[in-house]
């Protein structure tokens, strides 16, 4: 298998390049936009364009959706594979969803129903995996000193959204609008395991908001310029995520010790150990295998599925406790293989308890481990991606 890959540096592509690259694929990376996020169409086109034009490729990868990709691609009659990893991906409202060269392999069923309907035989659901691999050596590394300085009762691995939150740029708007958004945040605060914010955005809502937004997110051309999808989800679900957060961790940490691993300010949040970044590859897996309890709260945009950082967790044999989300239960069971909590005293209960019941938490840690070890590691993952492509002569 000869493959051109892509890369703008998502922490995704290393583990798969091993992955591709052990099972004996050649592999051609194309890495410009790792170092230079500015890169024009035109730039991205030829970039892809050159090695199509001198080599035979199987195909074209990247992670997430690219639309100059998918249009070089079309041209030269090479499939397109992407694996769509993050939520939003507002490219995917690109009219290159159409091109029927495009494999787009969606991590969310609930992106999936939404955007199966527009190339059906092109659009794939496929969640995310586990990169046993690369974790499990780094945990078998583990020393005595990094017991000493990784080991706690809970952690918290993550972003707090308030450095990315574009919601916050809202610029003095009249009292009826920012009631109303306040009361559509609060309302899906308390709601976990479906994602209403979409259902509540009008198109009269989305003309109020554009006015007290400077730099409002403007579709190029050629995009299907759904503005309520952006409301909701670039907006709106970014706040409620930001808010749960900073709320959350507040309530944790007056009555745990929480560590916090983020480069966000912490200041809001004056009772955590608030830790600094944690480097990928070798701080966050001992931190998941150390950590009593690893917390995920999953970013609001992400509907239905389960985000890396979960299956991240389990890799690394870490006790996680999780917000419930609805795709969890078709591949664990919450007190088994992990742990879900839908409220914020459910939080609050399940930590207490779980910190008391050490030989309960350790199984339901090693069954977690167990099961993406023979279900869900990221080798056995792309191998479905495989199938599915064949099964579809994709390829």
């Amino acid at each position: 298998m000869n493959i051109l890959l892509y890369r703008y540096n998502s922490i995704c592509e290393s583990s798969i390049l091993a992955v591709w690259k052990k099972s004996g694929f050649q592999i051609t990376e194309i890495t410009e936009e790792m170092e230079n996020k500015d890169l024009s169409p035109k730039e991205q086109m030829l970039l892809v364009s050159a090695p199509l034009k001198t080599n035979h490729f199987d195909l074209v990868f990247s992670i997430n959706f690219f639309p100059v990709v998918s249009e070089v691609c079309n041209i030269f009659k090479t499939p397109y594979v992407c694996w769509i990893v993050d939520s939003p991906v507002l490219e995917l409202y690109s009219n290159s969803i159409y091109r029927p060269w495009n494999r787009i392999f969606l991590f969310d069923y609930t992106l999936y129903q939404e955007f199966a309907p527009k190339n059906p035989e092109c659009i794939f659901y496929l969640p995310l995996a586990s990169d046993v691999t690369t974790m499990k050596p780094i945990c078998d590394s583990i020393t005595d000193n990094d017991r000493l300085q990784y080991s706690c009762d809970i952690s918290f691995v993550a972003s707090l959204y308030t450095e990315k939150c574009p919601y916050n740029k809202l610029n003095n708007p009249p009292d009826y609008l920012r009631g109303y958004l306040e009361g559509i945040i609060a309302s899906q605060l308390k709601i976990y395991g479906y994602n209403f914010i979409r259902e509540l955005v009008t198109t009269e809502l989305v003309t109020e908001f554009k006015k007290y937004l400077p730099g409002f997110y403007r579709f190029p051309d050629n995009y299907e310029k759904n503005e309520i999808a952006v409301v909701a989800d670039l907006y709106l679900s970014t706040k409620v995520t930001e808010q749960e957060r900073l709320h959350l961790l507040d309530r944790l940490s007056e009555q745990f010790s929480v560590d916090l691993y983020t480069g966000s300010d912490t200041s809001l949040l004056p009772k955590v150990h608030a830790k600094g970044l944690a480097r990928t590859y070798s701080d966050m897996p001992k931190i998941f295998r150390l950590s009593k309890i690893n917390l995920n709260m999953t970013a609001k945009s992400i509907k239905s599925a389960l985000p890396l950082r979960i299956w991240d967790i389990l890799a690394c044999g870490g006790f996680l406790l999780t917000n419930y989300q609805s795709e969890i239960p078709e591949y664990f069971e919450a007190g088994k293989d992990l742990e879900t909590y839908s409220s914020e005293e459910e939080l609050l209960e399940k930590c207490r308890y779980y910190l008391t019941h050490e030989e309960e938490r350790m199984q339901i840690a090693e069954n977690g481990y167990q099961k993406v070890t023979k279900f869900h590691s990221l080798e056995q993952r792309l191998g479905e991606m495989f199938d599915l492509l064949t099964a579809h002569n994709h390829l």
